[in-house]
C-alpha cells in the first residue's frame, strides 16, 4: 500500500480513504499479503485527473462503481464486431470530458446497457466512432443526454425493424447473405432520403 501510495502521489491515509468509498477495487490477496497492481495504479491517476477537472468524488465513486459492474470489451465484441463502425478507446476522464459532465452512473448504465460502452482494463471503449461523436455534438447543443439515449433505445427498435424488412426483402430463395451484405448501401440510401424527406415534413408543420 505504501509503494502504490507513493508512486500515485497520494499518501497511505487517501489511499485508505479511497478504498473505503470503493473508489479502487480491493487488492489480491495471498495470506496476509496485499497485492496492487498497474490497474490500480492506473485508477489513482484517472482519479487525480477527474479531481483536476472538477469532478466530485461522489461523482468519480459513481463512474467506477458504474464501469466495475460494466461488460468488458471481449464480452461486447463477442455480440458482433460492427462491420463498418470503428471503435473509440477513451480514458474515463476522457469521456467525462467528452460529455460534459453528464457521464453519470445513470447514463453510464445506460450506455453499457445499449452496448455502445464497455471497459477493457482502465479504458473505455466506445462501439461506434460517428455514434460518440453524434452524441457529444447534441451535449453540446444543450440536449440532455439522459434525453440522447432514451432516443437511442427507440431509434435502435425503429432500426432493428428496418433492417428486419430490407433482409426479408432481400433473402429470397436465390440470394445468400454475401447479397445482403452486398446491397446494404441500397438499404441505407433508402433509409436515409426518407428520414430527410420526414424531417421536411416536419419543419413544414412547425409554426
Amino acid at each position: 500500500m505504501e509503494e502504490l501510495a507513493q508512486q500515485a502521489g497520494i499518501t497511505v491515509r487517501t489511499l485508505r480513504f479511497y478504498r473505503e468509498r470503493k473508489l479502487i477495487p480491493p487488492p489480491r490477496r495471498e495470506g496476509r499479503i496485499a497485492w496492487y497492481d498497474e490497474d490500480h495504479l492506473a485508477r489513482l491517476r484517472t482519479i487525480a485527473a477527474l479531481l483536476e477537472r472538477g469532478h466530485t468524488l461522489n461523482g468519480i465513486a459513481e463512474l467506477a462503481e458504474a464501469f466495475d459492474h460494466g461488460r468488458d470489451v471481449g464480452e461486447l465484441l463477442g455480440l458482433g464486431a460492427p462491420t463498418e463502425e470503428t471503435p473509440v478507446r477513451l480514458s474515463p476522464e476522457e469521456l467525462a470530458d467528452v460529455f460534459a459532465g453528464q457521464a453519470t452512473s445513470e447514463n453510464l448504465a445506460a450506455s453499457l446497457d445499449l452496448g455502445y460502452l464497455a471497459t477493457d482494463g482502465t479504458d473505455i471503449v466506445h462501439i461506434s466512432r460517428r455514434l460518440l461523436d453524434t452524441s457529444a455534438a447534441l451535449v453540446r447543443e444543450g440536449i440532455p443526454l439522459t434525453d440522447i439515449l432514451a432516443a437511442a433505445r427507440r431509434v435502435r427498435e425503429h432500426a432493428d425493424a428496418l433492417a428486419e424488412l430490407f433482409t426479408d426483402l432481400v433473402l429470397t430463395e436465390d440470394r445468400t447473405p454475401q447479397d445482403l451484405q452486398r446491397l446494404r448501401p441500397l438499404a441505407k440510401s433508402v433509409v436515409e432520403a426518407e428520414l430527410s424527406m420526414a424531417l421536411d415534413r416536419r419543419l413544414q408543420k412547425r409554426p
